[in-house]
């Protein structure tokens, strides 16, 4: 199973630069940017929830198989405090009516597959932390760092659905929050989260994860902004970045 792990391991550090090239040319058919063009489509709520469950119970399946220690388990915690919220609570919050792609479906899927074996496996089978870990600065930090990108992710999808609930179906132009300063403010949320599980795990899958976290988020937070910008002309503010406040 190792060399399994090392290749996946290799394949998404690879697959992260496709996906950042290909993402500036072709936008991700779901959302606002959905299409017919993308083939079939369902409940958006459903596929939320099939195509995240690989990373809820992947990496239980090393926990239950592998060496259940603190500090992985503490890791793997943090890990489901974001998953079970995305997975079986976020779908059911979704305000907008249109349609998954089956194929977007099946593409996050795989990937979900891969990054839940990935991280599961490594935590369980290879990772070696004692107890200390948890006042090392990496930790601390990296779970600060976390946290704070969970509240930015979770606030900014807030914002977006009472805004809705204010002035009734469809897109408007959100000022609350770290809508003020970027167009992507959840995008923002989840580059955070996973740049701090890198560093509270310092490992070579979270750094993965990180790597591909921000391949497929930033091409999608530069076409969110265009579309904000076409959309909404003038009344877009021109400071407003994409999804790095002040810089990008």
């Amino acid at each position: 199973m190792k060399t399994v792990y090392d290749l996946l391991l290799a394949a998404q550090f690879i697959s992260a630069v496709f996906v950042f090239v290909s993402l500036y040319f072709v936008t991700a058919g779901y959302g606002r940017h959905g299409g017919k063009k993308w083939g079939p489509s369902i409940n958006p709520r459903i596929g939320w929830m099939v195509m995240e469950s690989p990373v809820v119970f992947i990496p239980l399946y090393f926990l239950f198989t592998g060496k259940p220690e603190a500090v992985p388990v503490v890791m793997l915690t943090i890990w489901m405090v974001h998953y079970l919220q995305r997975t079986f609570i976020y779908p059911f919050l979704i305000k907008g009516e249109e349609n998954m792609p089956v194929l977007i479906m099946i593409f996050s899927i795989m990937f979900n597959s891969m990054n839940g074996f990935l991280n599961g496996y490594y935590l369980f089978h290879l990772a070696d932390y004692d107890l200390s870990w948890f006042f090392d600065p990496r930790f601390i930090i990296g779970t600060v760092i976390f946290f704070s990108g969970m509240v930015i992710n979770i606030h900014s999808d807030h914002v977006v659905r009472a805004l809705r609930a204010e002035k009734g179906p469809g897109y408007h132009l959100p000022e609350k929050g770290m809508h003020k300063f970027v167009a992507s403010p959840n995008y923002l949320g989840e580059i955070m989260e996973w740049t701090g599980y890198a560093i509270l795990t310092w490992s070579l899958p979270g750094l993965a994860f990180m790597v591909f976290t921000m391949a497929n988020l930033v091409p999608r937070a530069h076409k969110h902004r265009k579309w904000y910008r076409e959309t909404f002309g003038e009344k877009y503010p021109s400071t407003r970045k994409r999804v790095f406040p002040f810089i990008y």
